[in-house]
């Protein structure tokens, strides 16, 4: 566990896991549309989800099983296809002003998509993209000490990760949100759903064919 604590091991890590999430990619993408449609504060329901498969496939890029998975990799890239069709569908229904993540003056009080529905949105973007899993192979081992008990450790990364994740995925959000407002005072809804629905568009096809 020493290895963890280090002060000069996380003063790499920290920086380097920062600057790696903060660089837009499909979930920041994702938190940045559903900020500017839903809100941040729905949007949390996604950032859980999403959380949850982060730390699900740095977990298991440590203990090797993201090794196997990139190894046999048919019913994995089922899973992606599947996962991307399904965002770039809602991008579809977004950009035509339609659906329950579209913004829509005329129906206020339209039926919002289920927390759980954006939950695992969010999970399947996280654990169905094949450059997280290659990522955490690469920069999770150098950090773990095999001549330590390997579960404290890990529970002191994926506590940092998680952290530092989720500021990124609230910035993100927080920015689209603002973007929301700025159009709206405009007039500008459907300009705002056709942004939207655009990069959710591209979140589905970065996540099929990425």
């Amino acid at each position: 566990m020493n290895a963890v604590l280090n002060p000069t091991l996380l003063g790499v890590f920290i920086p380097t896991f920062f600057l790696v999430s903060l660089t837009p990619g499909m979930c920041m993408t994702l938190s940045l549309t559903l900020g500017m449609t839903i809100g941040v504060r729905r949007t949390f329901w996604m950032m859980a989800g999403e959380l949850f498969g982060v730390g699900l496939v740095a977990a298991a890029a440590v203990v090797g099983v993201a090794t196997l998975m990139l190894r046999y990799p048919v019913a994995f890239e089922l899973f992606k296809y599947v996962g991307g069709g399904y965002l770039a569908f809602l991008g579809i229904q977004m950009w035509r002003s339609r659906g329950k993540l579209a913004i829509n003056l005329e129906c206020p009080q339209q039926q919002q998509v289920t927390g759980m529905a954006l939950a695992v949105q969010g999970f399947v973007t996280a654990v169905a993209n094949p450059k997280g899993w290659a990522f955490f192979i690469a920069l999770l081992p150098p950090f773990i000490n095999d001549q330590q008990p390997m579960l404290p450790q890990l529970v002191v990364l994926l506590s940092l990760i998680l952290l530092i994740e989720f500021c990124c995925l609230v910035l993100y959000a927080s920015g689209g949100r603002t973007l929301s407002l700025f159009l709206q005072q405009r007039g500008n809804v459907r300009l705002l759903n056709r942004i939207a629905g655009s990069l959710m568009i591209g979140v589905g096809i970065w996540l099929a064919f990425g």
